[in-house]
């Protein structure tokens, strides 16, 4: 007789993507369980589980490998030890489980062996090429970076990613601004993880457009988190300026062809069938068009991608996480854009672990 799965599946009201998953042991997942969370992953994008407060590193590492068992090492692999990696300040590692990150905001004197660490949440002003005024910046905030987690060089796209909230400050929402002359808003709250989904960016596309991202392919610069930390992105956080100020070639570490990053503008969902859009925009550098068309003016290709992806994180298509200490998330990293947002106030410590491994092998093109 089948083992029958107590874990019930609850889309998301009033969300355009997103379910919660209930009466998971996480700590202990059996086959039939963890097929119930894949399916209910691939289908609503994002599933959320409450009340896991004591989930282990280690489970939280083993259940990200149960969507890709080859693999073992952490999705960026060790770009995080390059100082000038736009990634460089966000993360840390767990000593005894290394390919778990801590990330947040504030002094924390210990956790999981990490004695003494100071965590620092991005914020726009870092990253933009403009920012929201000092005075403005407790009640509005901004998308802080629209991205895929991925190292987009020599590792192929981790296939999920696993978010899980350990500490969670609590205050007033902000009203998050997208000041690209849209008049596009809405509000958040505090430190919320938006999602957009990419599956929903190619719907929205014409016929015409859909055809050109079914046939073009994306190269992605190589080392893109040092090549990009000079630059600064759009107000909304899809994508950067083009006012060349990405680093040169000679100032990056080693560059290896074979490793740099070529992959189908939209990737394929396993379950479902449906394509996505799915492009790292902060680190486009060429497309290749299925007619053997080269474009490699790198403002050129930007505006292309932006266009083709700005319709995708219109308010109505985000969804903001309203996180809970002991919430976990699992996202699709294949399928959805995600972006941190807000500000925290001197003396708010927020304490999260990350999980993603480089998959084993790349993303599944639309043929």
């Amino acid at each position: 007789m089948a083992i029958k799965s107590s874990i019930t599946v609850h889309p998301l009201e009033d969300q355009p993507l997103g379910a919660e998953l209930r009466n998971a042991d996480l700590e202990n997942l059996n086959e039939t369980d963890f097929e119930v969370i894949r399916r209910a992953l691939y289908t609503y994008q994002v599933v959320l589980f409450k009340g896991q407060q004591n989930l282990s590193p280690k489970a939280q590492y083993e259940l990200t490998r149960k969507f890709d068992p080859l693999v073992t090492t952490y999705g960026h692999g060790k770009t995080l030890d390059a100082k000038r990696s736009v990634l460089h300040p966000d993360l840390k590692t767990i000593p005894h489980q290394p390919q778990v990150q801590v990330i947040g905001n504030g002094p924390v004197a210990s956790y999981e062996g990490l004695e003494n660490i100071t965590l620092k949440h991005p914020h726009h002003k870092t990253f933009h090429k403009t920012s929201i005024s000092e005075e403005d910046d407790r009640d509005n905030t901004r998308f802080y970076r629209w991205h895929i987690d991925a190292a987009l060089y020599a590792l192929n796209p981790p296939k999920v990613t696993t978010l899980m909230a350990v500490s969670v400050p609590k205050s007033a929402p902000q009203k998050l601004r997208y000041d690209d002359g849209s008049g596009d808003e809405l509000v958040v709250p505090r430190g919320s993880t938006c999602f957009a989904s990419s599956e929903t960016t190619y719907d929205l596309l014409s016929d015409t457009d859909k055809e050109f991202a079914r046939g073009t392919r994306v190269q992605y610069h190589a080392h893109p988190y040092i090549w990009m930390s000079g630059a600064r992105s759009r107000s909304h956080g899809l994508g950067m300026e083009s006012d060349g100020l990405e680093l040169p070639d000679s100032e990056l570490p080693p560059i290896e062809q074979e490793k740099i990053a070529i992959l189908p503008m939209c990737w394929k969902n396993p379950v479902t069938g449906r394509l996505a859009l799915q492009v790292h925009p902060s680190a486009v550098e060429k497309l290749y068009l299925s007619d053997g068309t080269v474009i490699d003016d790198l403002k050129e290709v930007r505006e292309i991608v932006h266009r083709l992806q700005r319709p995708g994180i219109a308010p109505e298509h985000v969804f903001p996480v309203d996180w809970d200490e002991g919430d976990i998330a699992i996202f699709n990293n294949h399928a959805v854009l995600h972006s941190v947002t807000g500000r925290f106030a001197a003396g708010e410590v927020r304490i999260f672990r990350q999980c993603n491994l480089a998959a084993s092998e790349p993303p599944a093109g639309p043929e």
